[in-house]
């Protein structure tokens, strides 16, 4: 182990190479540069990805989260149920239509919501559940629809972090009334940034077309209230030439995983459920010894890692209660992931060498107290 001398390894590096460059230049001179045939390419391309579902792009994965809900009705008196063991914006999409958050557990291997807590949660103002299948591990889909389809509720998939994962051979967002995928630098591929919003319903499609766009079809002929959450020919062009890559870099991600799970010893390594493809948007281990001290063993050993996330979503400032407390949550395995997580890369430059410092830190950092 070279340690405090070797070069670093990062946690994540987008990729932005001469394909992207030339593709985003190529629109740039064609003037069509907003709203135009990229965006509606890029749409139809990503379609094979989602079992043929329509596609909606749009400028981020958390517009995506907030026209779905707006698109479905949702909004003051409704309750959406939502794991607190996740990204802020899912959570965010909730209050932003003015509906309300009902935290609910996650499973301890997968990371994902737990379907015996969503069923737990169901009261009469629940309209939606959203699970979120983190760090790319698909959610137990199966049970959650299940519980869907006996109380007549939506299904909002946010697989922002899960492109291409899948459950029984079923892609992630074509299970539920709509999916959400995020298009950040930092994912599975990018688009600079964006999102895209999948769906078997066609007027609900059509709908998200209105909302992302001021809530017209045709230029001046609007027909609701929208907003400007287009994506750009820019940003399409970019992620035409980045899902190309998609199924490459993902088994590269898998296969690095594999190595990481064969060689390290000293921290919990990711299970994955039974018939599940997971495309290790993060590879996230368990630290049951000091995690501080482990992370800054880590980084002197030239180690990029992270933490994610080290509040879960209940305890951040917006979902407090009116004294200041989380509210009546009852999440443990919630606060034991928090407390217990960190992501190590995984991303597919990663060389073999580099692989066999991740592990060999891991060893010694996950004895470190």
């Amino acid at each position: 182990m070279s340690g405090l001398n070797a070069e670093f390894i990062p946690p994540a590096r987008p990729v932005i190479g001469e394909a992207e460059i030339d593709a985003a230049v190529r629109v740039l001179r064609s003037g069509r540069v907003v709203q135009g045939p990229e965006v509606a390419a890029f749409e139809e391309e990503f379609a094979e990805l989602v079992a043929g579902r329509h596609c909606v792009a749009v400028n981020s994965g958390t517009s995506a989260l907030q026209l779905t809900l707006m698109a479905l009705g949702f909004g003051p008196g409704d309750e959406i149920i939502v794991p607190s063991f996740s990204f802020a914006a899912s959570a965010n999409s909730i209050r932003l239509v003015g509906a309300e958050p009902v935290f609910v557990d996650i499973e301890p291997d997968s990371f994902c919501v737990d379907p015996e807590a969503v069923a737990a949660a169901v009261t009469p103002r629940t309209v939606a559940i959203m699970p979120v299948h983190l760090y790319g591990h698909p959610a137990a889909m199966r049970q959650i629809m299940a519980i869907a389809e006996r109380h007549g509720l939506a299904v909002v998939e946010d697989a922002a972090q899960a492109h291409g994962a899948m459950l029984d051979g079923q892609p992630v967002g074509a299970f539920g009334t709509a999916g959400c995928f995020s298009f950040y630098p930092t994912k599975n591929m990018h688009s600079l940034e964006g999102g895209m919003v999948t769906t078997a319903d066609a007027e609900l499609a059509r709908t998200l077309r209105l909302l992302r766009n001021q809530g017209m079809e045709q230029r001046y002929a609007n027909e609701i209230v929208g907003a400007n959450m287009r994506m750009t020919d820019v940003a399409a062009a970019i992620g035409r030439v980045q899902l190309r890559q998609l199924a490459d870099w993902t088994e590269q991600r898998r296969a690095n995983a594999k190595f990481l799970d064969s060689r390290i010893t000293a921290m919990v390594t990711p299970p994955v459920a039974d018939n599940v493809r997971h495309v290790y948007h993060q590879y996230t281990v368990r630290v049951t010894t000091d995690r501080d001290a482990a992370q800054q063993r880590l980084t002197e050993l030239g180690i990029g890692n992270a933490v994610y996330y080290p509040t879960p979503i209940h305890r951040l400032r917006p979902y407090l209660g009116e004294d200041g407390n989380p509210g009546p949550w009852n999440l443990p395995e919630t606060e034991r992931a928090a407390a217990e997580v960190v992501s190590l890369p995984v991303h597919p430059a990663l060389t073999e060498t580099d692989l066999e410092r991740i592990a060999e830190a891991a060893n010694l950092a996950g004895g470190a107290r």
